[in-house]
């Protein structure tokens, strides 16, 4: 059976004769429909000149470089209330087309988000898509076969073609240095390091974008560079900051460009209070992270050119997934660093920090206190009151634990119900008197479980000091645990210090300076912490 299609029209630029000799060397007939028309009816042609047919297969519309986002939006409208079961088809005009100055054609992503199901390159596409269409209904991914892709499915690195040896040497160098960026700060900074060396520019810019509502964007400077007069890159933010102790000048705020590059999700050239300014955004997935802005003052007539816009097009979807990448990165790193229900620090964390302390402590001649913490018998809040209860209950403990230890402290959720308390260049007695106040806490504190109960829970803990006590990261926390143990079988509720082999009650401890316990062997300096 034939295939028959609608092919919309526009009065301003009618479809090339070519798209229609292909429809009718494929053997598909069609009717063309111009959109602009609203007292015409698409639908109403349609079945005027096909009364025994079904529907069409799909609508097609021939965009071109100069069409925008507004235009694009009214051509889905348009088509989707004529025929609201039809794929709508787009067709990108010969590539040979003439472009208006400035323009740039809407993008794949740009497309489909309007609503057009399926794209083809070139007119020559379009019958190798129309198949897809009938073989898969509805909305399933559609696009055209290897043979006709004219460009890759990932614009990551298809640099511009016409590039010099040299920017695509500085451009690949570039996106190399994305992958060694662990976080958003330093991703940016590489990106305008290598932005700066391709383009030239007074000044370039990262912003982030957050989004309160659809109509209010809200700019965040993320990094800026600027260039001194003899064209090499003066000190980043970063550098200033060190160098003037935090006096820095803050980066300029974002220009009408970028607000218009982020919400239009395109490249915008302007000029703007006499100067050449060029604003692209920082596209991942769907949503726009931020957006790249570069400056060019009035003594720089030269405008952004649309070789410099293309390359950096380009080097955008590489910027977006380092900064999109580098927020997953980091938040990988917290969540493997954080205990899941309290939001403490967890063990892996705990090994990391405790050695860095001790060699510190070791390196200035200072000391490092572990306060052992486990909740008494907490085994029947689970029984009486259920795990969710005792989940909550945990909760409320840390939070009651984080407001008792200094900013320089860490405090940690060892497993279950127990806790440990690291404070550096914390002696005997201040870790005595921290503990206390920690345990003294605990049993005022009346507990709600997150259902209006009122749970009292006394705690047991146990101190110990690296040197006096410890010498290494691992004896520390035994020794910590051990008075612990020593403070549960002395009917609990207390505080315990490890002394010489053996623990005493911290308010009978008279010695502030013992002895390292005897049982654990001194090993030389340079194997003391694992």
């Amino acid at each position: 059976m034939n295939k028959q299609v609608i092919v919309l029209t526009d009065a301003k630029a009618k479809p090339a004769g070519e798209l229609l000799e292909i429809l009718r060397a494929a053997d598909i007939s069609f009717i063309t429909d111009d959109w602009r028309e609203t007292h015409t009816s698409a639908a109403s042609n349609w079945t005027d000149s096909n009364p025994n047919s079904c529907e069409p297969l799909a609508v097609i519309y021939e965009v071109s470089a100069d069409s925008n986002a507004e235009e694009l939006a009214l051509v889905i409208c348009r088509a989707t209330t004529e025929w609201p079961s039809v794929p709508v088809v787009v067709c990108r005009a010969e590539p040979t087309e003439r472009l208006t100055r400035g323009a740039t054609p809407p993008t794949a992503e740009q497309l489909k988000r309007l609503g057009f199901r399926a794209i083809a390159d070139s007119p020559a596409q379009l019958p190798a898509l129309l198949r897809q269409v009938e073989e898969i209904p509805g909305t399933g991914e559609l696009r055209p076969p290897d043979n006709f892709r004219s460009i890759p499915e990932s614009g990551a690195f298809s640099l511009p073609t016409h590039a010099r040896s040299e920017d695509l040497r500085t451009a690949f160098a570039l996106l190399a240095s994305l992958h060694l960026a662990s976080n958003q700060k330093e991703a940016a900074q590489a990106a305008l390091g290598g932005v700066a060396q391709l383009i030239n520019a007074d000044r370039w810019s990262i912003f982030l974008v957050s989004q309160a509502s659809t109509e209010n964007l809200t700019f965040a400077a993320l990094a800026g560079s600027v260039v001194s007069a003899n064209g090499e890159l003066a000190f980043d933010e970063e550098s200033r900051d060190e160098l003037l102790d935090g006096f820095a000048q803050p980066i300029e705020a974002e220009t009408r460009a970028t607000h218009e590059a982020a919400a239009m999700m395109k490249a915008v050239r302007r000029s703007e209070n006499g100067r050449r300014v060029m604003a692209l955004p920082l596209i991942s997935g769907e949503r726009v992270l931020g957006v790249l802005e570069g400056v060019r003052s009035s003594a720089d007539r030269r405008s952004f050119s649309q070789s410099e816009t293309m390359l950096l097009e380009a080097l955008a979807i590489s910027i977006a997934a380092a900064l999109a990448n580098s927020v997953r990165i980091a938040e990988a790193e917290r969540l493997s660093l954080t205990d899941d229900l309290t939001r403490l620090h967890n063990a892996r964390y705990l090994r990391q920090f405790l050695v860095n302390e001790i060699k510190r402590a070791r390196r200035y001649s200072s000391s490092v206190a572990a306060v052992f913490l486990d909740l008494d018998d907490f085994k029947l809040v689970n029984d009486q009151h259920g795990h969710l209860v005792g989940s909550h209950v945990l909760m409320e403990v840390a939070a009651l634990l984080l407001p008792s230890v200094r900013d320089t402290d860490c405090v940690v959720r060892y497993g279950g119900d127990e806790f440990l308390l690291v404070l550096p260049d914390a002696g005997l007695e201040d870790a005595i008197q921290i503990a206390e106040r920690t345990r003294a806490k605990i049993e005022r504190q009346r507990f709600n479980g997150g259902r209006r109960l009122k749970i009292s829970l006394t705690a047991s803990l146990g101190v110990a000091v690296f040197p006096q006590h410890a010498l290494s990261p691992q004896q520390l926390i035994a020794c910590a645990d051990r008075a612990m143990y020593h403070a549960k079988a002395a009917k609990k509720n207390s505080v315990w210090v490890i002394n010489d082999s053996t623990a005493a009650r911290a308010s009978d401890h008279p010695d502030t300076n013992p002895t390292v316990p005897t049982q654990f062997q001194r090993i030389p300096d340079e194997k003391l912490i694992s």
